[in-house]
């Protein structure tokens, strides 16, 4: 366990500094603003469209990983959701709540952090998780507020989603790496060397990214805040392994990069779909600071036992 959280200390590390620097001002909203979107369009699209394009299909696709991944995140998804309607909140509400507990921070945390602490082989499992979280959840969080609050759903809805996957650049990226995969041949070097140069960028950039935007998150509405933390860090990493190692015949290596994806904090996205839709904002703000926070000694956790697999 101290080995692993000796592992993990310089990615959290680099997450204070963004904070301090935050915090101290010396880095304002604005500049993170821009730093993120700098990772987000350029750096980090450019490491995954490089793992992509030097692994094959079959690295990355495989269907008892997508059903145990699927499974054990609709369970908790579906008892955050319960939750919250229990409590009488809106749908769009426990919709917000269930994509707090079950999405987490896999592009700008897990895809740097995990192909470096579990080796090479965690690339294709990790964007495999990547590509269900914002193919799947991110399309059903957006098809429930919209017929939510147009009282249906209708082919518009389907036509918005469908164009706002598309220009996602994460989902693109990932996209032209398979194209280029399923080619089979190799990457030119001068563009296997670029890539590789401007993807070095998205580690240190997204981990002083994520620790800057902490900085202005709010800790209000901490007892549901609390609840959809321990969802995030412990439910979804937990019903995750049990689909994994009991339920469907997931390779085992496979499975701990599936379950270490599960238990990382809550991802920052989630935020910007509260806030663009209105629903929650401070609650999501809340739980992601508090994830964040409470992962220093989780995620080490988590992934020190799937090291043992």
């Amino acid at each position: 366990m101290l080995e692993v959280f000796v592992k993990t200390l310089p990615f959290f590390t680099l997450i204070g500094l963004g904070y301090g620097a935050g915090r101290s001002r010396l880095f304002s909203e604005e500049g993170t603003a821009q730093l993120t979107r700098f990772v987000f369009y350029f750096a980090l699209s450019a490491m995954l469209f490089g793992f992509a394009a030097n692994l094959s299909l079959a690295a990355i696709f495989d269907l008892p990983f997508v059903l145990a991944y699927l499974t054990g995140s609709t369970v908790v998804y579906l008892l955050a959701t319960a939750v919250a309607l229990a409590r009488r909140r809106p749908m769009a509400e426990a919709a917000i709540e269930a994509q707090v507990a079950v999405i987490g921070n896999t592009g700008f945390l897990g895809v740097p952090m995990l192909v470096v602490l579990l080796g090479p082989a965690a690339a294709g499992p990790v964007l495999m998780v990547l590509a269900i979280d914002l193919i799947v959840f991110s399309s059903l969080i957006t098809l429930i507020i919209t017929a939510t609050r147009e009282g249906k759903l209708s082919w518009g809805i389907v036509g918005r989603l469908g164009g706002g996957l598309l220009r996602n650049p994460m989902i693109v990226s990932l996209g032209l790496g398979l194209v280029w995969a399923g080619t089979g041949w190799p990457l030119p070097g001068p563009v296997n060397d670029f890539m590789t140069l401007l993807g070095s960028a998205a580690t240190p950039g997204a981990l002083f990214a994520i620790g800057a935007s902490l900085a202005a998150r709010s800790a209000e509405r901490m007892q549901v805040a609390l609840w959809l933390s321990g969802a995030k860090l412990v439910l979804h990493p937990a019903a995750v392994a049990l689909a994994a190692l009991w339920l469907f015949p997931v390779e085992h290596a496979a499975a701990s990069v599936m379950i270490a994806a599960a238990a990382l904090p809550v991802a920052g996205n989630v935020y910007m779909l509260a806030q663009h839709y209105g629903v929650a904002p401070q609650r999501v703000s809340a739980s992601i600071l508090l994830s964040t926070l409470a992962s220093i000694l989780t995620v080490p956790l988590v992934i020190a036992w799937v090291s043992s697999f």
